[in-house]
Formats: structure tokens, C-alpha cells, sequence
């Protein structure tokens, strides 16, 4: 990779995570010339990684205006999450099938840290952390399934579900609602082990569905 290609890559991957944790919010502008300046950079590494931003549906790049924080309507976030619960429910159901008792074991474990903060006064803290042991404990359940096209596509809907939940407006809703989540996760691990598919499929479609409300 050449040394702007990784300047490109770099720059991408802090606007993407600052876009994912709610920095920046739906309508904002993102100024190029700011950008310059907090990275030290040219403008064409930052113009490259907010294309490819822009292709991921993050960010629009509009003729005279720039580039801004995507829009979506709460028509388009009841939509999305329509969709990802049904897929996220039925990489559940397989998962409960074909999990490992040492998978299993990592679930738990990945649980435990979410319910260790839980109780955190800082409800920032909280919101990261949440994230952050959430695509973990996701990332566990695909593994489970043991099915990769499954996976792959789900996996690719979590930046968007990351990002429709922190631009919704509401202040640091993951933050404000990990006990909710946690216990939610409970639930979906008990039908795993118990290996009941069924079970497993509807309270993980039941749990991306609750995600939706704070999308809103």
C-alpha cells in the first residue's frame, strides 16, 4: 500500500469510528479544511476516505454543499432494523445448533464483562464499553453458526446499526439502556445452551427489534 493509500486508510478508520460513536451528527457538515488541519494531511487522503465513507452510506458528498453526515428518516431506521432482525434471528437459531461448549463458554464470559458495567456512573464509559463488548459477544454468535455467508452478511449491517442508533438524537442511548441490553443477552445465551432454535431465533429477533427504539 502506498504511503497516501495508508494516510487514506488511517483517516478513514478515526472518521469511522467518530460517525459509529455519534460524533458527528445527521446534517453535519464534516469540514475538509478541519480535517487538514487535525491529521496534518493533504486533501486528497481525506477526499479518499470520504468516498469510501460515502459508499458505506455514512456520509454524502453533495456539489457545492460538501460533505455531510447522512440523513435517515425514521421511515428508512424502522426498515433497516425490520430487516436485521430477521437475519440476526436466524444466525441465532443456527448458532444454538451448532455452538461449542467452549463458544459457549466465551458468550459467558463476554456477558460478564457487560454486566461488570452495567452499574458504572459514567454513563459514557458505559456507552463505549457497551459497543464495544456487544459486536463482541455478535461476533461470538456468527462464529457459532458456523455458516460464513451467514455471517458476513449480518456482520456488514452492524456499523449501520451502530451508527442509526447514535445519530437518533437521544443522548448516549446505549449508555442509558445496557441493563436492558444485558439482560436481553441472557435470554438469547439460555436458548443457545439449552440448544432450542426456536427460542434462540425469537428472542434474538425480539432483541434487534428493541435495538430499533432507540434508533428513533
Amino acid at each position: 500500500m502506498s504511503s497516501q493509500g495508508r494516510l487514506s486508510s488511517e483517516i478513514y478508520t478515526a472518521l469511522k469510528h467518530q460517525l459509529l460513536e455519534g460524533e458527528h451528527q445527521p446534517g453535519e457538515r464534516i469540514s475538509v479544511e478541519a480535517l487538514k488541519s487535525e491529521f496534518g494531511v493533504s486533501k486528497q487522503p481525506i477526499m479518499d476516505a470520504l468516498r469510501q465513507l460515502a459508499t458505506e452510506d455514512f456520509v454524502e458528498i453533495k456539489p457545492q454543499i460538501g460533505c455531510v453526515v447522512r440523513e435517515y428518516s425514521e421511515s428508512d431506521r424502522a426498515d433497516f432494523f425490520e430487516l436485521f432482525a430477521v437475519l440476526e434471528g436466524t444466525v441465532a437459531g443456527r448458532a444454538s445448533l451448532n455452538a461449542t461448549d467452549e463458544q459457549i463458554r466465551q458468550l459467558e464470559a463476554t456477558e460478564m464483562e457487560i454486566n461488570a458495567i452495567v452499574a458504572d456512573p459514567d454513563l459514557s464509559l458505559r456507552a463505549h464499553e457497551y459497543r464495544r463488548l456487544n459486536r463482541s459477544f455478535h461476533e461470538l454468535v456468527y462464529q457459532m453458526s458456523g455458516s460464513d455467508i451467514m455471517a458476513n452478511i449480518t456482520r456488514r449491517l452492524w456499523d449501520l446499526s451502530d451508527f442509526l442508533v447514535n445519530t437518533s438524537g437521544s443522548q448516549l442511548p446505549f449508555g442509558a439502556a445496557t441493563a436492558q441490553r444485558h439482560k436481553e443477552h441472557m435470554s438469547v445465551l439460555g436458548a443457545i445452551k439449552k440448544r432450542d432454535a426456536a427460542e434462540a431465533t425469537r428472542l434474538m429477533s425480539q432483541h434487534i427489534s428493541t435495538t430499533a427504539t432507540l434508533a428513533k
